[in-house]
C-alpha cells in the first residue's frame, strides 16, 4: 500500500500546541482529561468531578485506524500517523479549552505492536503536547473493568467483561463479593481484534468460509480461557454477567434498537438478547458492502470492520451462551477518571492529615524543665 510521506511538524506548530497547555485557559480545578488512543479509534473525556464519580463536559471521538496495516509491515504508515496526529491536536485544544488539570493520555495494542511507536510518540509530544503512556495488557484490561464497574449486577457471584480492540480483546474475569466490590480472578488479552481479523480475512466481501475461520481465530484463545477459569458451568448456572464495551457491541445494539442515528443514552445500560444479537450478526456476515453502509449505526465507517466484530462475538457466545449481555459505552477512559479522581481524593486526604497533624504539634502546651 503506498503512503505520503508524513508531514513535518514545523516550529511553529509546536509553540503553539505547547502554549497551549502552559497557558491556555483559566487552570479551572479538578478537571480531568482521560484520552484512549487505540487501533482504529481516538476518544476524549474531559470531566468535572461529581460525588465519588464525574460528570462529563465534553468529549471527542474519531476513527483514526492508527493500526491500518501494522499486522502487515510490523509499522505504523505515514497516513495513519497523520491522521492520528491530527485528531490528537483536536483533543489538545479541547482540554485546553476546558482547563484540563489532571490528565492521563493512553495508547494501546497498535502500540505495543509497531516497530516505530517511539517515533510516532516523540511526533505526538512534539506536535500536541501530549505525553502517551503505553499501557499494558494488564492495565488495559483493569481500566476496561473498572470503568464498567457500575453496570456490573452485584447479584450475581460472577462477571465477564469483554473489550473488542482494533489490535487485540481483552477478557476479565471477575468474582462478585456484594457491597459494589469485585475481584479480579483471571484476565488474558486476544491477540486478535476487528482490524487485524479484517485485514486477515478481509472485510469488504466476506464470503461464509472467510467468516468461519475468523471465528476459528478467535475460538482457540477463547477456548484456552475457559479452560483456565470454567466459566461456561458457572453460566449454566445462571451465575454470571457477561458485559461487552466495544464499537462491535455498541453498534450492534444501535442496529437492534433500528437507530437513525447513534444515541448513547439510548444504549449505554441496555440489555441485548443474546439470540438477537446472534441473528444481526449472522445477517450483517452474510450482508455485501454496500448493505451494510446503509446501516444508520454502521455507515461508510464501519462497514468493513463490523463484520469481524460479528466474529469475536459469535465465537465467545458459541463458548459462553448467555441469555442476554449488558451493553457499555464506556470503559478506559471511564476507568482513566475514576482512577485520577481517587488519586486526588486520596491526595487531599493525606494533607489534610497532615494540616491537622501540625496544628496539633502548635498547640501543644511546652512543658517547662
Amino acid at each position: 500500500m503506498a503512503t505520503s510521506q508524513p508531514r513535518k511538524t514545523g516550529k511553529g506548530d509546536r509553540r503553539r500546541y505547547r502554549r497551549k497547555f502552559q497557558h491556555g485557559g483559566p487552570g479551572n480545578p479538578e478537571t480531568f482529561g482521560a484520552l484512549d488512543l487505540g487501533t482504529n479509534n481516538c476518544r476524549l473525556l474531559i470531566a468535572k468531578q461529581q460525588g465519588k464519580s464525574f460528570r462529563v463536559i465534553d468529549s471527542f471521538s474519531r476513527i483514526v485506524r492508527l493500526g491500518e496495516g501494522v499486522s502487515l509491515t510490523g509499522k505504523l504508515s505515514g497516513d495513519a500517523m497523520e491522521r492520528t496526529i491530527d485528531a490528537l491536536g483536536v483533543c489538545a485544544d479541547k482540554m485546553r479549552r476546558a482547563g484540563v488539570t489532571h490528565m492521563r493520555c493512553v495508547a494501546t495494542e497498535v502500540c505495543r505492536k509497531a516497530d516505530n511507536s517511539d517515533e510516532f510518540l516523540d511526533r505526538v509530544r512534539e506536535g500536541c503536547g501530549i505525553e502517551l503512556d503505553i499501557i499494558t495488557t494488564a492495565e488495559e484490561a483493569a481500566l476496561a473493568a473498572e470503568g464498567c464497574a457500575p453496570l456490573i449486577d452485584y447479584r450475581h457471584q460472577n462477571a465477564l467483561v469483554f473489550d473488542i480492540g482494533g489490535g487485540s480483546t481483552e477478557l476479565v474475569w471477575l468474582g462478585l463479593e456484594g457491597r459494589r466490590q469485585s475481584e479480579v480472578l483471571g484476565w488474558t488479552s486476544i491477540p486478535v481484534g476487528v482490524v487485524t481479523l479484517t485485514e486477515r480475512h478481509g472485510g469488504m466481501e466476506v464470503s461464509q468460509s472467510a467468516y468461519a475461520d475468523m471465528i476459528a481465530d478467535v475460538r482457540h484463545h477463547v477456548d484456552a480461557f475457559e479452560a483456565e477459569h470454567g466459566i461456561a458451568g458457572r453460566i449454566r448456572e445462571g451465575r454470571v454477567q457477561m458485559l461487552g464495551t466495544s464499537g462491535t457491541v455498541t453498534t450492534l445494539a444501535g442496529v437492534h434498537f433500528g437507530l437513525e442515528r447513534y444515541s448513547r443514552r439510548r444504549i449505554d445500560g441496555a440489555w441485548l438478547n443474546a439470540g438477537a444479537m446472534l441473528d444481526i450478526c449472522r445477517r450483517l456476515a452474510g450482508s455485501d458492502y454496500k448493505t451494510r453502509v446503509l446501516e444508520p449505526c454502521i455507515g461508510e465507517e464501519r462497514a468493513d470492520l463490523v463484520v469481524s466484530g460479528c466474529a469475536i462475538v459469535e465465537a465467545m457466545h458459541s463458548r459462553w451462551p448467555v441469555k442476554k449481555l449488558r451493553v457499555a459505552d464506556r470503559g478506559l477512559r471511564e476507568g482513566m477518571l475514576l482512577g485520577m479522581i481517587e488519586r486526588v481524593r486520596r491526595e487531599r486526604q493525606l494533607a489534610a492529615e497532615e494540616r491537622q497533624r501540625a496544628r496539633q504539634a502548635t498547640a501543644e502546651p511546652k512543658v517547662a524543665p
